[in-house]
This record gives structure tokens, C-alpha cells and sequence, in this order.
């Protein structure tokens, strides 16, 4: 029988998985495959908190797929040559996978594909984790989206009903070839329990992120356009690091929210879909400017004076021990559960960028670590577009008091107050600023 051999990564489900789904079509075997190969993926390589969702998650997908007569096998890389290794000793004929969009491992992956079809092999990568393709939508002029507004313009005017598919019943085995190594073996969970407060909240998985879906489809989604923007309540999905390990699928959330809309959650609904254009602008901006993760995407920021990074300082921020309530709950939210609402993360960020001045890479490499939702796409986006390195549109300003310097670049009233005795009565309405500062 014909074997095709499946390369899981951050897809960790079965239901709407458009590579399972090939590789079984027509009734062939598969070989079920995860391969730990992080040094392929150059300066990110997973953090800490994101290996110990990814051991239940692993853990939940061979389950899924042993109860449907199947398994994963697990290895250690290279990635090219186990899978080389694989087809020659289990005889198989073809390797599907679904894409990511990371730099380094999308480099590595065209390089992947491009070794094995010149072996004679079927390789084959799908979209399994996107509504669009980073390059399916572009400007007038043919150019990358660099502005947010535009882009989702773009997408709801070409949208398309994502097709579902559900997980296949069983599974044809093929057993041939290398067994594997333990999941144990890959270390990927912490010796010491550090890692305990986030299973409190949260539940790995493919059926984690389903009953995650239904918990908030019947709870904090009738007001969610006004709950998410309140920290002190349960009112998001805190769905995103399913969604980052592939346990649900965009596609999925957009189709299910849709049948549970009705005339007393419309904004809500409309709002969350939003939340996942966000996240597929986020991945259309690092496809096309994949140096972002490193520099600033915004040309006037590649030389800006940041401030002499102090260790304490920056140590006191990371454990939440700087004073300031509402950061100090949330870097110790995020050190206790691996995840920190969206808006606390902007009041962080911003803390440690337009307060402390240090440069938001420190902070985008601290919640690397830390966050179990460490997406390299949302975290970079979030980090550029908090601290205003992310192209921003500019509106003119000169200061009466002058009292604001050049470098005092912000984003709003919250932040705006640094340096100038009169914020709390200009609320930037009344400013004649000499110079331009982003406005939200």
C-alpha cells in the first residue's frame, strides 16, 4: 500500500488539516511524524514556556491518533535527514506538511522541499494555518500591506467561507521503519514545576481548544467588544496559543463564531474575526520584512536613542517588582499562568518602552520565553507597534509648553503626560507641537 509520510509542527490537530487530509486521501498509510530540530529555526528558537505547552500538546495529538490506529513518531533532527531516512527505510513516496511562516524555517522548508522532489519524492506543503496566504493580498501598486486598516479592507472585500473538515475517523499504519525516541527524551518539560499555574487555566490539545471555543462562545463572547478591553474580567478566548500550536485553526474560530452570531453579539463577533486579522496581518508583514523580528520595521525608529538598558531595572520589570500596579500584576500574571491579557501587554510594553526607554527587543525576547502563546509574528507586531517603531500615521503638533523633546515619540493620551506639566488639561486637543508624534 502507498505510504505518505505527514510532518506535523505547530498544526498539532486532525480536524482541518489540509495535510493529513492529502496524505490520507485515497486511503494510503501515513507515517505520523514530529521531528525536534530548534536549531533550524536560527535567533527564535522556542522559549521555555512554549516547550512545555508543546510536550502536553504533543502528548494530546499521539493519543488522538493512536485511538484512530495510528501514532506519532518523534525524533531529533536534522530535519531533512530523518525524513530522507524515513522514506527509504518505511518505502514511502510522499511528505506533506503545513507551511510556516517564520524566516529561518521557511528558508529552511523551501530547502527541504526543493532536496526531496530532487529525490524523486512528492513534497507537498499546504495552508494550515492562515485565512490568506501572506502573498495573496497586496496594494494597487502591487506592494506588501505595511498599514493595518487597508489590509482588512482588502481581506473583507475577497472574503472567502473557510472550508472545515473534520478528523478522520481511522487511520491506515505503516510500522515500518525507525521507531522513533521517547517524548520524554525531547526534555521539552521543565525538571522543576515552574510551569504548574498554567494548567490551572489552560488545557493542551486539540480538545482543549475546542472546549475553550465553546466556553467562550457561550460566556464572554456576547460582550466581548467591551469585556476584552477589560483586564479585571474573563472576557477574551484566550484561544491564542492554540491557535499558535495549530490546535484549532483560524478557519475554524471564523466559521463557528459566525453560526453563533445573533442580533445581541454582531459587534462582538465582528470584533474577535477582526482580532484574527490582526494576527494575519501580523503574519503578511513578517513574510514580506522578515529582518522585523530584529530591527524596526519603521526607517525613523533604526536609529533612535534608546536608553543604557540597567539589569536591575530591567529585572525588576520581568518579575513585576517595579511599583506600578497594573505592571507589576501583569508580568507576574505572566510569570504564574504564561499568558497575559492583551491589554495589560500593551501597558507593559509601553512601560518598558516610553518609561524606562529600554528598547523593546529586551521585552520581546522576555515574553518569547515566558508567553505559552509565543508567536513569532504577534509577538514582533505587538512589541513594534507599541513602542512606535511600526509605520504609524503621523498628525502635526507643536507645544506651547515646550516641554516635549523630539525623541518623546508615543501613541495617545496615556503615555503623552511624560515630561509635560499641563497633559491632564491638553490631552494632545490643544497642542501646537513643534515636530509629529504618532496618534493613535
Amino acid at each position: 500500500m502507498p505510504t505518505n509520510i505527514v510532518w506535523f509542527r505547530d498544526d498539532l490537530r486532525l480536524a482541518d488539516n489540509p495535510a493529513l487530509q492529502a496524505a490520507v486521501k485515497g486511503g494510503h498509510a501515513i507515517i505520523p511524524v514530529y521531528i525536534h530540530a530548534p536549531d533550524e529555526e536560527g535567533k527564535w528558537a522556542p522559549g521555555r514556556a512554549s516547550n512545555a505547552w508543546r510536550d502536553r500538546s504533543l502528548r494530546e495529538l499521539d493519543a488522538a491518533l493512536r485511538a484512530r490506529g495510528s501514532r506519532l513518531r518523534i525524533f531529533f533532527g536534522p530535519t531533512l535527514r530523518t525524513l530522507q531516512s524515513l522514506v527509504a527505510t518505511a518505502g514511502a513516496d510522499a511528505v506533506f506538511w503545513n507551511r510556516r511562516y517564520e524566516p529561518a524555517v521557511e528558508e529552511r522548508d523551501t530547502a527541504i522541499k526543493k532536496a526531496l522532489r530532487g529525490e524523486g519524492l512528492r513534497a507537498e506543503s499546504y495552508n494550515g494555518a492562515l485565512l490568506y496566504e501572506p502573498w495573496e493580498l497586496q496594494t494597487r501598486q502591487g506592494d506588501p500591506y505595511q498599514m493595518f486598516t487597508p489590509f482588512w479592507k482588502t481581506v473583507l472585500s475577497q472574503w472567502r467561507e473557510p472550508k472545515l473538515s473534520d478528523a478522520p475517523e481511522s487511520l491506515v499504519a505503516n510500522e515500518q521503519g525507525p521507531a522513533g525516541v521517547a517524548l520524554e527524551d525531547l526534555k521539552l518539560a521543565p525538571a522543576l514545576d515552574w510551569d504548574a499555574g498554567f494548567w490551572q487555566r489552560f488545557t493542551p490539545g486539540e480538545a482543549g481548544a475546542r472546549t475553550a471555543l465553546k466556553t467562550f462562545s457561550a460566556a464572554a463572547l456576547a460582550d466581548y467588544r467591551v469585556g476584552r478591553d477589560v483586564p479585571a474580567i474573563h472576557g477574551t478566548s484566550r484561544l491564542s496559543p492554540h491557535l499558535h500550536f495549530g490546535e484549532i485553526s483560524p478557519g475554524r474560530l471564523a466559521v463557528e463564531l459566525q453560526r453563533a452570531r445573533n442580533p445581541g453579539n454582531t459587534a462582538s463577533v465582528d470584533g474577535y474575526i477582526r482580532e484574527l486579522g490582526w494576527r494575519e496581518f501580523s503574519y503578511h508583514l513578517l513574510h514580506h520584512f522578515p529582518k522585523t523580528p530584529d530591527e524596526n520595521l519603521n526607517p525613523r525608529f533604526r536609529n533612535f536613542d534608546w536608553a543604557q538598558a540597567v539589569p536591575s531595572e530591567v529585572k525588576a520589570w520581568q518579575h513585576g517588582i517595579t511599583g506600578i500596579p497594573i505592571v507589576d500584576a501583569g508580568m507576574r500574571e505572566l510569570w504564574q499562568t504564561g499568558w497575559m491579557h492583551n491589554r495589560v501587554r500593551m501597558l507593559v510594553a509601553s512601560f518598558l518602552t516610553k518609561n524606562m526607554r529600554v528598547d523593546w527587543s529586551h521585552g520581546a525576547r522576555w515574553f518569547w520565553d515566558t508567553l505559552v502563546d509565543a508567536d513569532l509574528a504577534n509577538n514582533t507586531q505587538g512589541w513594534q507597534w507599541t513602542a512606535g517603531t511600526a509605520p504609524t500615521p503621523l498628525r502635526t503638533f507643536a507645544c506651547s509648553t515646550r516641554s516635549y523633546k523630539r525623541s518623546d515619540s508615543i501613541r495617545g493620551a496615556l503615555t503623552c503626560g511624560v515630561g509635560c506639566p499641563n497633559w491632564r488639561t491638553c490631552r494632545m486637543r490643544r497642542c501646537s507641537r513643534r515636530g509629529s508624534i504618532p496618534v493613535p
